[in-house]
């Protein structure tokens, strides 16, 4: 059954994590002001999907039992699946900012796919397990932290070789009851207001590492679970006019002799495969990340052009104005297409059905948003002007002594007047040169990983053995006369269609609902 934001915020009452921020324990989640923002940008994605006219990408049929979901829990059986997908976190992005819920959908779908796989090749049955548990979450449109990013300690170590075992989350005891675990996780998003926990392991293992690759789920009030997390946005800030409202936070898990019974442990010890878990994961969150970030994009495409109409410009007519906001606009939209690109040329996993968006082109639209999230402040900051970091502050605009004089002075645009020009400048403060603003640029360039795991990736599947055989070719000879060399290692099937092997031209995807985010795909 689908939630409202309201019924949401109540289904909070009803656990009793243990929860601190800012040095204090939070006795209800749902009452605490600090932690208000994030709520309300998790309300967003069960309000929206309510909204007739956005069913068609805020909802999906889920195709393991026919229920109708929220997207961001749906497992995708197709390229339209991902493209409405994506459209979907673009949405919920330009509303909130970050909608954080998308992560589950990324995690669901990775584990869909490992747990297939892991019981084809060891005769496990964890696949049933986890649908079960997916079937329950949809059904009672839970919102799940992904608790994957382990403290790690010395990073130059491996889990087993750690000082403080604890540094990652591992298996202590195993009983026919279940696993007890223990350990920190130290990057979870949205922790103090999720519903549960998904607990994934964050790198390759190896035998040593057995204990360390568990994967399982644990309710977030379960006995020996601590959050310790920060502030959700800007709570009460009288200046933060989009992140007293919009917000996320993240907090440091500590799972201290966590029991799990085995209906919810999805990966005990299956070390060899924790690498495909953690890679398919890596894929599926930074296709995500692509729709995030294009909503953010929007936001400071749409606060640019209104500072710049305060400011008395029109972009159309300076030209210095409208070549930044064109680049603006290039970039949102040039690593967006990416993800795009790689909803087209998606692939339905062997074992499990679940379709992978290309595992190329949604590394290289996360690597590029992570790279251009500084440039798109830039921008945002060269068509504002200073007065985005120079007003006076919000309680000025009350002041009897000073409000007259500054209204007078400080207004551009005879048509605009002060308070929506000052507004609007609040508004580029804080997404781009607030703690907030700071924010947003680290968790554009980290979240889902770190630059350098992307140029990886993208080596590792990119066709580079089709160009040098190309090139071979029209040179009418070979380099080397040694056809197992490393550099053409990497093959793939010609891109006419999605999987490289049907007639070009052959439709590729389900007809899909006009989008509602001001583009077209005709």
């Amino acid at each position: 059954m689908l939630m409202s934001s309201e019924a949401y915020r109540e289904s909070l009452r009803r656990y009793k994590p243990r929860v601190f921020v800012d040095g204090e324990r939070v006795e209800s989640v749902a009452d605490c002001a600090a932690l208000n923002p994030g709520i309300n940008a998790l309300g967003v994605t069960y309000d929206f999907a309510l909204r007739e006219e956005l069913e068609p990408l805020m909802q999906a049929v889920q195709a393991t039992n026919g229920q109708t979901v929220n997207r961001m829990l749906h497992l995708d059986a197709s390229n339209a699946d991902l493209l409405n997908k994506l459209e979907a976190i673009r949405i919920l992005c330009q509303e909130t900012g970050c909608a954080q819920r998308y992560l589950a959908h990324d995690a669901f779908n990775a584990l869909h796919q490992a747990t297939a796989l892991i019981d084809a090749e060891e005769g496990t049955r964890y696949g049933e397990r986890f649908l079960a548990y997916l079937h329950d979450a949809q059904a009672r449109d839970l919102s799940i932290g992904i608790a994957m990013t382990d403290a790690k300690g010395d990073r130059s170590r491996r889990p087993h070789q750690q000082a403080n075992v604890d540094s990652y989350v591992h298996i202590v005891e195993r009983s026919p009851a279940g696993i007890v675990i223990s350990g920190t996780k130290a990057i979870v998003t949205g922790a103090p207001y999720m519903h549960e926990f998904l607990v994934m392991p964050c790198r390759n293992m190896v035998e040593a590492d057995a204990d360390f690759a568990v994967c399982c789920a644990v309710p977030c009030d379960a006995d020996g679970v601590t959050i310790v997390a920060r502030p959700a946005g800007r709570p009460g800030e009288k200046a933060a006019l989009f992140s007293n409202r919009y917000g996320q936070s993240t907090g440091v898990v500590v799972f201290d002799r966590v029991f799990v019974p085995w209906e919810r442990v999805f990966i005990a010890g299956e070390w060899q495969h924790s690498q495909h878990l953690t890679y398919s994961y890596a894929t599926h969150h930074r296709h995500s990340c692509i729709g995030a970030r294009a909503g953010f994009g929007d936001l400071l495409i749409g606060a640019g052009a209104l500072m710049c109409e305060a400011n008395g410009f029109d972009p159309g007519r300076e030209t210095h104005l409208r070549e930044q906001m064109v680049e603006l606009i290039r970039i949102t939209e040039g690593f967006y297409a990416c993800g795009v690109a790689a909803s087209v040329y998606a692939t339905a996993d062997k074992h499990s059905g679940t379709f992978m968006p290309d595992t190329v082109f949604a590394n290289i639209g996360k690597l590029l948003l992570g790279n251009q999230i500084y440039e798109m402040h830039r921008i945002a900051h060269y068509v504002s002007g200073g007065l985005v970091v120079a007003l006076p502050g919000p309680d000025e605009d009350h002041n009897p002594e000073t409000m007259a004089n500054l209204a007078d002075v400080l207004r551009a645009n005879p048509a605009v007047p002060y308070d929506k020009r000052i507004e609007a400048a609040r508004f580029i403060e804080d997404l781009t040169a607030s703690y907030q603003g700071g924010w947003y640029s680290v968790i554009s360039l980290h979240g889902g990983g770190s630059p350098a795991a992307m140029k990886q990736e993208i080596w590792r599947n990119y066709p580079v053995g089709n160009k040098v055989e190309l090139v071979e070719r029209l040179l009418n000879r070979g380099l080397l006369n040694d056809p197992k060399r490393a550099i053409t290692r990497n093959r793939q099937p010609g891109r006419c269609c999605d999987t490289g092997c049907t007639p070009a031209g052959q439709p590729m995807m389900l007809e899909m609902p006009k989008p509602v985010s001001g583009r077209t795909r005709e």
